[in-house]
């Protein structure tokens, strides 16, 4: 089975955010690292060469394949902030609505700017999805539990 391509690295973040060229867009990353991080209570890694990613999340397909990954996250792409916001996005459809000017893409928000959207909206989607993969996450824990010998 592949192996993900997209690793955690020990990139640091702070140059990762120092090299974003526009002040602005500079700016809102900060902002959204802050947010993310006070959701996870995680400082963040760089995941690959772009991706900056908070807490850790250990997720199992219903093949079995397991697999590491963070429980939120954002990359500063040439035409919009990426946010990655995996865990049932299209649950929170109300609070996606409620952000304003925003493109959506399976796990993914697109933002040009963060004047664009409501950030407190954008702060308790943000949480959402954490405490929603976390007892995911929990869950996944007590079935292997389960399933251990006695």
């Amino acid at each position: 089975m592949a192996e993900l391509k997209t690793k955690a690295t020990g990139r640091s973040v702070d140059a990762f955010l120092d090299s974003v060229k526009d002040e602005a867009r500079r700016e809102d990353c900060r902002r959204i690292a802050a947010i993310m991080q006070k959701a996870t209570g995680a400082p963040g890694r760089m995941w690959g060469s772009a991706i900056v990613g908070f807490g850790d999340y250990r997720y199992r397909y219903a093949n079995g394949r397991e697999g590491d990954w963070f429980l939120v996250g954002f990359s500063p792409r040439k035409d919009n902030l990426t946010l990655y916001l995996f865990a049932g996005l299209h649950e929170n459809e109300p609070l996606v609505e409620k952000l304003g000017k925003v493109k959506r893409g399976g796990g993914c928000v697109y933002v040009k700017r963060l004047d664009d959207i409501h950030v407190p909206t954008l702060t308790k989607l943000v949480n959402s999805q954490v405490a929603k993969l976390r007892k995911k996450e929990k869950e996944l824990r007590g079935q292997k539990k389960q399933a251990l010998p006695a």
